[in-house]
C-alpha cells in the first residue's frame, strides 16, 4: 500500500477546475489534504473492499484517492458537467483500475439506493458565499441517509454544528482534526495570488 506522502504524489497530477463558479463555491481539494483524508479512512478499514460515495466530487480528487486504496467501487457525484468531464480525464492521468460510476446530479437529491455500506468521502460547499448558508448542512443530510461513516471538510469552527447535527441524525463524531486548505487566487474577490484558508475535517458513524 502506498505511503500518505505517495498517495499525495500520485494525486498531485490531478487538474483543477478549467471555469470554477463561486456560487457553487469550486475549489480543488489540495493532494496532501486528500492524501491525508483517504489515508486515515484507509487505517480504519472504512475503504478496502467497499462502495465509497464522493459527494460534489468537483474534478475527482476524493474520488481517485479513494480509488488507488482497493475500494469494491466509486461513485463520484457531480452537479457540473464541466468539472465531471475533467474528473474522468483525470482518472486517466491517475491510472486507476478501480470501477468508478461518475453520476451528473444534486448530491443533496441523490437518486441512488446502496444496500451494501457505504463511505462517504467529502469536500462540500461550506456556505461561505451569499445565497449560500447551509449548504454543507444540506451535504450531511444527504450523508445521514447514505452512509455508514463519512469524512467531510468543513470551514474551521464549525466543532458544535457538526456534533450537533450528528448527534440529532443518528450520528456520532469520531474523529476531528484541523487542516489548512491552500486556495489559489481564482475569483475577484481574492485579494492575494495565493492564501490558506483554516479547514477541519471530520469522521462520523451513522445509524443507517
Amino acid at each position: 500500500m502506498a505511503t500518505k506522502r505517495e498517495l499525495e504524489g500520485q494525486l498531485a497530477v490531478v487538474a483543477g477546475f478549467e471555469d470554477p463558479q463561486a456560487a457553487l463555491e469550486q475549489y480543488p481539494t489540495p493532494p496532501a489534504l486528500a492524501a491525508h483524508v483517504i489515508h486515515l479512512a484507509d487505517l480504519h478499514d472504512d475503504i478496502e473492499g467497499r462502495t465509497v460515495l464522493d459527494l460534489g466530487t468537483g474534478t475527482g480528487m476524493l474520488t481517485l484517492g479513494a480509488a488507488l486504496r482497493g475500494p469494491a467501487r466509486v461513485i463520484a457525484v457531480e452537479l457540473d458537467d464541466g468539472p465531471l468531464a475533467t474528473a474522468v480525464e483525470n482518472r486517466r492521468r491517475v491510472g486507476t483500475r478501480t470501477p468508478i460510476h461518475w453520476l451528473q446530479a444534486d448530491a443533496t437529491r441523490l437518486p441512488l439506493s446502496i444496500p451494501e455500506p457505504v463511505t462517504v468521502v467529502m469536500n462540500p460547499p461550506f456556505g461561505a458565499q451569499d445565497g449560500q448558508a447551509g449548504a454543507d448542512r444540506d451535504f450531511l443530510s444527504a450523508v445521514g441517509e447514505m452512509a455508514s461513516v463519512s469524512y467531510s471538510v468543513h470551514n474551521a469552527g464549525s466543532k458544535g454544528f457538526i456534533e450537533a447535527f450528528a448527534a440529532d441524525n443518528g450520528g456520532e463524531v469520531t474523529h476531528a482534526f484541523s487542516a489548512a486548505f491552500a486556495v489559489d487566487n481564482q475569483f475577484e474577490h481574492h485579494d492575494e495570488e495565493r492564501s490558506e484558508i483554516d479547514t477541519e475535517v471530520y469522521r462520523i458513524e451513522w445509524n443507517t
